[in-house]
């Protein structure tokens, strides 16, 4: 085994307790609230790692569930405990934002899969004592929707005011409104689509595949034998956040400049500045997500296909819904381009629905949703207000 620092075996430690005991709130299950999934596996005791914000009304018709992307997790508006970084969404959710938690109550929780928490690969199997690894049955993003459904249960919670969500998160949003309409009052998904296509496969297959690649994968158990598949899921990192951008953002923010130097070095360290920027990503990824996991979401990703459960014809997934939409797109997002959204609204008007979409010019690629974008707060606000005041909020 190649020796580790000491701070890469801290990065593990708390890596692993997180998954196990994360520093949120938590929802543990056990047989009487067991876990169908998908693929016919149940799981009989299992968790959820979840974080809230607000507070909730008496008539408990407030509520808000934020539905986070691929990499994301429950820390939506609060500091993460393994990077020390504020909220991943703090420009949308927060006093005075969007999503007002001086207005709103907040729920936003690790998808089932993930490693804050909720049940997935890096859990322990309580059958077993050991991390589940690959024995970990696979999920898809209705699994994760039933989950939050289950926690939302527990919470008291019989009706959402609103759910949001961009890329994976959008999914879900829209698995929300498919499985559960007489719960979901209002939906925002932004920057995703009804199905994942082929080109968007082939990427998560390319990383899988780095992943898998690096000798302490271990065939998956490598939290077992004490070590990590960093190169690996680096790699599949960087590779993914590409996919993420736009060229003119790239362009804007590095373009061919160099990395502290004046001239090439005519080897293969990071002479441009891209390059030690997408190894940064790479590095940094690795100390707060676990690679398994990695596995099972992108996973998760490939299989959904909302039209499919509904005899292939997606409006029939919003057949008689009353829930309110609100669907958006980029305009240099090639990821999850704006036909995919379009499709998404051509079904909501097919089924009657009532929908407003607006594609947002910008050039930051795919993480438009994420970052400052006035418009996109603007359309929120709006979309969110008309639709309290129709609650009577």
């Amino acid at each position: 085994m190649p020796n580790r620092t000491t701070q890469e075996d801290q990065a593990l430690a708390d890596a692993l307790t997180e998954a196990n005991r994360p520093s949120s709130l938590l929802a543990q299950f056990g047989p009487e609230r067991a876990l169908q999934l998908d693929s016919g596996a149940v799981l009989e005791h299992w968790q959820i790692g979840y974080q809230t914000y607000g507070s909730l009304n008496a008539s408990r018709s407030n509520a808000v569930l934020i539905c986070h992307a691929l990499t994301g997790d429950q820390h939506v508006a609060s500091r993460n405990p393994i990077t020390g970084k504020g909220g991943w969404w703090t420009a949308m959710v927060g006093p005075g934002k969007p999503v007002d938690t001086d207005r709103f109550f907040v729920i936003c929780a690790n998808v089932l899969g993930g490693c804050m928490g909720t049940t997935g690969p890096a859990s322990t199997n309580p059958e077993t004592g050991k991390p589940w690894g690959l024995s970990f049955p696979m999920v898809t993003i209705r699994d994760m929707v039933r989950a939050q459904a289950h926690l939302l249960d527990s919470l008291g919670i019989d009706s959402l005011f609103s759910v949001v969500g961009g890329s994976m998160g959008g999914m879900q949003v829209l698995q929300w409104a498919a499985s559960y309409p007489q719960r979901v009052f209002s939906a925002l998904p932004l920057a995703t689509a009804a199905k994942h296509s082929a080109q968007n496969i082939a990427f998560h297959e390319v990383g899988r595949q780095a992943v898998m690649a690096d000798p302490d994968w271990r065939g998956g158990r490598y939290l077992e034998e004490n070590t990590r598949p960093a190169k690996g899921l680096s790699v599949a990192r960087m590779g993914a956040h590409i996919t993420y951008l736009s060229e003119p953002a790239l362009h804007r923010k590095f373009g061919r400049r160099l990395q502290e130097r004046s001239a090439p070095t005519f080897t293969f360290d990071a002479d441009f500045q891209v390059e030690s920027y997408l190894r940064h990503q790479g590095v940094s990824f690795v100390e707060r997500f676990d690679a398994n996991s990695y596995l099972y979401v992108t996973r998760a990703m490939d299989y959904f296909d909302l039209a499919a459960d509904h005899d292939g014809v997606l409006a029939k997934a919003f057949a008689g819904t009353k829930t309110r939409f609100c669907v958006a797109s980029f305009t240099s997002d090639w990821l999850f381009p704006t036909s995919d959204s379009r499709a998404i609204v051509h079904a909501l008007n097919a089924a009657g629905a009532s929908v407003s979409f607006v594609e947002l010019e910008s050039d930051k690629g795919h993480d438009a949703f994420l970052l400052e974008e006035p418009n996109l707060f603007a359309t929120t606000r709006g979309f969110i207000g008309a639709a309290a005041r129709a609650r009577g909020l």
